[in-house]
């Protein structure tokens, strides 16, 4: 028999968004709300402390294991792009970076037909979701809100000389990017508190579970279908273990499971290009053509060098060097147990007569392997790479068959528009650039990846597709845009097009990436989402 419930709100997915979001809808008295998560508790040791990153990415229980198309511009390599299968998403399992992107992004998406989205609209929910307790402008940081940020302590002497170099380039040293500038290089912010990775189910969810009893929050539960009366959304079905389970939502259901996820689910529920539905004996409740494409992503590549005369974190991570820095995050002084893999930020220009960076790129006095993100090598080194801020390509998500649990088909399209390959190849360039500054030379040994044998544009560009990876930026799915916009899926309340009660609010919404990772926007999509609802109910 199958188990049949009711709630107010149904809430699908717990990343970022959907963290946020149902502990906000929580704070109204009477509300019943929901929350599905098709992972597992978030119990592991290894998600809360900020180096056990590299563990949980190759645990998949926690990960949906997706991967892309292959193409002649990744080498005809499927790219991993896996996403957080667990309590707090992927912001369980990321880099721990926190970065918003230049104020210029969101006022495009207002640009696009996307009224309240434009920066001054936005940035309050960006501080509405922050508790910033490193040095900057209060005028752009939250000091109270939920979802912890702190400032880099650990200070590594390449880090420094790294920094120091920058400058030679014209790249001055910017201790808040998230502030006033974006362009210049220094440490990263990260969601990080004390010894320990802050996710969004942390700052928001539990404590919500804890102190409001209307909030129910139920994982390993998949929801397979959207259930309609005609084109109003009254409900999900999910796979519990064997049971199969009917939720109806006496007012909303809101979808928050991530650019790849939502889409595939809209398609299992006859929401998408009627045509390709169709062909796999899907009825068509809404021919919505935008569902699953303008899929964008960071496509980036890395170029790796050896180091001297000093120890990288390399050897720190083995042997009596590591029990040391265990010691020194037990006691709760800098450690490279609290780092995120990308240590140290750059905000660069491919060319100087651009009025902003197009380039974002990462550093780390460590050697990575070919071809993985953050997964260290055997010697000591130093890695600076580099994505386009705002690419270009576009692709797809669609199903592979109507079977839930058959992993969608991914298509990126990966550095498809020549002006993506153009702008990599700059910050390919540039990455060579600063690990030879003047500052580093003492540690500076040899280049690695690519080698000194690689110098033309045609010989880079093939290391490009060889050896880049994604960054897991994954948006666009679900893109917000007025309904005239044909490939628009929801409206800029985050309400789909010609469906009632249906709401998404995850990264699958933006219209473009933003000039950024996307976990510090997928925190504000959850907040304006709560707001959203609340007026509506009133």
């Amino acid at each position: 028999m199958m188990n049949k419930e009711k709630t107010d709100i149904v809430v699908v997915g717990s990343g970022p968004a959907g963290s946020v979001l149902a502990a906000r809808l929580a704070e109204v008295n009477g509300l019943k709300i929901t929350l599905l998560e098709a992972g597992p508790s978030d119990n592991h040791p290894f998600i809360h402390i900020p180096a056990g990153f590299i563990k949980m990415i190759f645990k998949s229980k926690y990960i949906w294991p997706f991967t892309t198309i292959p193409t002649a511009n990744t080498g005809q390599r499927p790219i991993e792009v896996m996403q957080g299968k667990v309590v707090g998403g992927s912001a369980s399992i990321n880099g721990l970076i926190y970065n918003r992107g230049l104020p210029t992004d969101f006022d495009h998406w207002a640009e696009l037909g996307n009224k309240g989205w434009d920066y001054q609209s936005v940035l309050p929910y960006f501080m509405k979701s922050e508790c910033f307790t490193g040095t900057g402008d209060n005028e752009f940081h939250g000091r109270d809100g939920a979802g912890k940020v702190s400032s880099n302590k650990w200070i590594h002497p390449v880090c420094e000389a790294f920094i120091d170099g920058a400058s030679e380039l014209g790249l001055k040293r910017n201790n808040d990017y998230n502030g006033r500038v974006q362009e210049g290089v220094g440490y990263f912010q990260r969601i990080i508190h004390g010894r320990r990775r802050i996710t969004p189910a942390m700052a928001y969810l539990k404590p919500a579970l804890k102190k409001h009893s209307n909030l129910r929050l139920e994982t390993n539960a998949q929801v397979t279908k959207i259930l309609f009366e005609g084109k109003r959304a009254i409900g999900v079905e999910y796979q519990k273990g064997s049971q199969t389970c009917q939720l109806m939502a006496n007012k909303q259901i809101v979808i928050s499971a991530g650019t790849v996820n939502t889409p595939k689910l809209l398609q299992l529920s006859g929401i998408g290009k009627g045509i390709d539905l169709q062909q796999l004996g899907l009825p068509v409740i809404h021919d919505l053509q935008g569902v699953g494409s303008n899929l964008r992503d960071h496509y980036s590549c890395r170029v790796v060098s050896r180091l001297k005369n000093i120890n990288s974190i390399n050897e720190l991570a083995r042997g009596t060097k590591l029990m040391g820095q265990i010691a020194r995050w037990m006691i709760g002084k800098p450690s490279i147990i609290t780092l995120s893999p990308s240590v140290v930020h750059i905000f660069a220009k491919s060319k100087p007569e651009l009025r902003m960076p197009d380039l974002q790129g990462v550093f780390s006095p460590a050697s990575y392997r070919e071809g993985f993100v953050g997964l260290l090598d055997d010697y000591p080194g130093m890695t600076c790479g580099f994505w386009k801020h705002r690419p270009k390509s576009t692709g797809y998500i669609k199903l592979k068959s109507t079977n839930p649990e058959d992993l969608p088909l991914i298509q990126p399209n990966y550095l498809s528009e020549d002006s993506d390959k153009e702008v990599l190849l700059a910050g390919v360039k540039l990455a060579r650039q600063l690990v030879k500054t003047g500052p580093l030379q003492k540690y500076f040994d040899l280049e690695n990846l690519p080698g000194k044998d690689v110098q033309s544009d045609d010989e880079l560009l093939h290391f490009i597709s060889q050896y880049g990876v994604s960054s897991w930026h994954l948006i666009g799915t679900a893109k917000m845009g007025p309904a005239e916009d044909v490939n628009a899926v929801v409206s800029d309340r985050l309400s789909v097009h010609g469906i009632e009660n249906l709401r998404i609010a995850d990264a699958s919404v933006m219209p473009t990436s933003p000039s950024a990772n996307t976990y510090a926007s997928c925190l504000m999509i959850g907040e304006k989402a709560a707001d959203f609802i609340k007026q509506d109910l009133k």
